[in-house]
């Protein structure tokens, strides 16, 4: 049998085949970052669809965090009933089934329409939306540092089954290991070490929130595809360290708002197999250098073959997908039944 539907063990939790629906937002939150019924619906196709792992759409972590007006949020004691009703959701309809949040904040590339002073690691203009961001002060660190702790130990009392990360994409953890967002001369910038600490303190400071048995992973940047960015040999120090630390996770991907024609978070057009898996290369690396914790590979996977070679090549763990799940919830299912 392919290994597609093969348990495997991500942290303590035990997820029924090896695909997961990467996080991807949902814009459908009110303004206040409170769930609506059409987010219920979203999970309940999703689980029944035989997905083994799902990463809600990234929720923020502090208002000034916001990426979006819609985005579901998770900054607040008031919006845990909410959330409660998307776990109560799937373990209802698929008990099997495993479900995460994904914690971020944007940083630099929050909407102006969401957040009017965007705050970033360094005061560098954003050339695909023409924002300069605030360089933000230690204080303001270490309460984004507080603001993701928090809100995970919220997942967690949510009933969720573990807490993702959003270390990809330019966002505000991604900011800081990137060269060329973070441009800071302070303990918090400038060497590659000092890149990392962002992401190193939140992680630890996440952990002692939720304890050693709740699962955190974290989705990376492997490559910012822009001049002066993270490149693979960074980011795989970066996955190295975390898996040191404990991290039970890493979803590798790339990209961010300003990076270069073709070579973004998502693109477009993938019709032949060897189109797909386009972070495949950069999976291979972070894996050879993370050993035994799971990688998941995110990126225009679109048939059974390229995801059964990942499998057993030992390029990646998990096969996550996110375009091919909004169009077919059950896309797993339908795979499985060939």
């Amino acid at each position: 049998m392919s290994k597609l539907f093969e348990p495997k063990n991500l942290g303590n939790i035990n997820i029924k085949n090896r695909l997961v629906r990467s996080a991807t937002a949902e814009g459908a939150s009110d303004e206040d970052g409170q769930i609506r019924d059409e987010i219920i619906d979203i999970y309940r196709d999703l689980a029944s669809g035989g997905v083994g792992l799902i990463i809600t759409g990234h929720a923020y972590v502090h208002p000034p965090g916001r990426c979006s007006v819609n985005q579901m949020g998770i900054h607040r004691d008031e919006l845990m009933p909410g959330l409660h009703r998307i776990t109560d959701c799937v373990h209802s309809i698929a008990p099997e089934c495993k479900i995460a949040v994904q914690l971020s904040h944007a940083g630099r590339q929050a909407a102006p329409n969401s957040v009017s002073d965007p705050v970033a690691p360094s005061s560098v203009k954003d050339t695909a939306t023409g924002i300069t961001p605030r360089e933000m002060t230690e204080d303001e660190i270490l309460e984004c540092i507080g603001c993701f702790a928090d809100s995970a130990e919220r997942v967690k009392k949510c009933g969720f089954d573990g807490v993702q990360l959003h270390g990809a994409h330019g966002y505000l953890i991604s900011s800081f290991n990137s060269p060329h967002t973070n441009r800071r001369a302070d303990k918090w910038g400038g060497t590659p070490e000092n890149r990392m600490r962002f992401v190193v303190e939140t992680y630890r400071s996440v952990r002692k929130k939720v304890g050693d048995d709740f699962p955190v992973f974290i989705k990376l940047n492997a490559y910012d595809f822009v001049d002066g960015g993270i490149e693979i040999e960074e980011s795989s120090r970066i996955a190295a360290v975390l898996a040191q630390e404990g991290i039970d996770g890493i979803e590798v991907s790339g990209g961010m708002y300003e990076s270069y024609r073709g070579k973004g978070v998502v693109r477009m057009r993938i019709r032949k197999p060897k189109q797909e898996a386009y972070f495949l290369p950069y999976a291979e690396k972070i894996k050879q250098a993370v050993g035994d914790v799971p990688v998941m590979l995110v990126g225009g996977i679109r048939s059974t073959s390229v995801m059964n070679e990942i499998l057993d090549n030992g390029y990646a763990d998990f096969i996550s997908l996110c375009r091919p799940l909004i169009r077919e919830a059950d896309l797993p299912n339908k795979i499985k039944q060939n």
